[in-house]
Order: C-alpha cells, then sequence, then structure tokens
C-alpha cells in the first residue's frame, strides 16, 4: 500500500478537524448547500422526464436498427466497423442503452477485436449529448440553444471516427 491510499481519508481527516475547531457554523452552510441542490433537482424534473420518455420511445420503436443499418455503407468506407453502430446511434441519448450495446459488442466481437476496441474508446471519450444538454441547459436556464445540437453531434461523429483511427493506429 502507497501513500496514494492515505490521500483521501487524510484530507476527509483534516476536514473535520477544522470544522470541528473552527468558529464558523459549517453545518448551516451544508444546509443551504443541499436546498440549493433539492431546488435544482425539482427544476430539472420536467426536462429529464421528457428526455427519458423520448430515448425509450425512440429505442423502443425500432428506428436506431433502422438508422443504423441504412448508415452502414458510409461508414464502412470510411473504417467504422459495422458492430458499433448501434453503440454510435445510442451513446448520444442514453447511457444505460449505449452501455448494453457495448457490453452486447464486447460479447459478440471478443474483447481484442477491432469493434471492441472501438467502442471502448467511444464509450471513454464521448458522452450522452442529450441528456447532457437537458441538465445544464435546465439548470442554468440557457434559452439559446441553437446551435449547441448540430455542433455536439458533429463533435460526437468527429470522435467515433477519431476513436476508429486510434484504435487502427495502436491496436
Amino acid at each position: 500500500m502507497g501513500i496514494v491510499n492515505y490521500i483521501l481519508p487524510f484530507i476527509i481527516f483534516l476536514l473535520c478537524v477544522i470544522i470541528l475547531f473552527s468558529k464558523k457554523d459549517y453545518f448551516s452552510f451544508f444546509l443551504r448547500g443541499a436546498k440549493n441542490g433539492l431546488d435544482g433537482a425539482i427544476k430539472l424534473l420536467p426536462s429529464m422526464c421528457a428526455l427519458i420518455i423520448g430515448v425509450n420511445m425512440l429505442l423502443a420503436s425500432g428506428a436506431t436498427e433502422y438508422l443504423a443499418d441504412w448508415l452502414a455503407p458510409l461508414f464502412d468506407r470510411i473504417g467504422v466497423p459495422e458492430d458499433i453502430f448501434p453503440l454510435i446511434i445510442t451513446r448520444p441519448l442514453s447511457f444505460g442503452a449505449s452501455l448494453a450495446t457495448f457490453t452486447d459488442i464486447v460479447t459478440r466481437c471478443g474483447v481484442d477485436s477491432y469493434a471492441a476496441l472501438c467502442a471502448s474508446i467511444i464509450m471513454a471519450s464521448t458522452d450522452t449529448v442529450f441528456y447532457v444538454s437537458c441538465v445544464y441547459f435546465s439548470a442554468s436556464e440557457i434559452k439559446k440553444t441553437k446551435y449547441f445540437m448540430p455542433v455536439a453531434l458533429f463533435v460526437m461523429a468527429v470522435s467515433v471516427f477519431l476513436s476508429c483511427i486510434l484504435a487502427r493506429i495502436f491496436f
């Protein structure tokens, strides 16, 4: 066991000592922060419900499989394996769906396959665009999001392409 294993417990202990011997009322700060967090969660609830319902409707409709079949020839030409298309489509929408898709890719293709390596890099380097935008824009009450989604989806596409290039170069 190295010193790294003791850093976090030491920081927590140090914070407890500082709070114990301080003259400030840290408990009221904590309560105020918890109240603000609860208020933020209540503001997020309607948009989160709409997002969850929409994503589940899209996944249940079979549109993701149809889109994957339709885009297969295009992605095959640029070196993106066909096995990761469901991941490419579900990753911007839902973490749970993309994790299940990733697990399926690794199980079906093998851990050391090119598709699994690409999928691993995609899972590590991308995020659920719609979820993140829903949470951040709802919490900060930003209304002007005209260019956000096209740019975010373009960055996601570039990340997928670069992930496949990195998997081919380094593995």
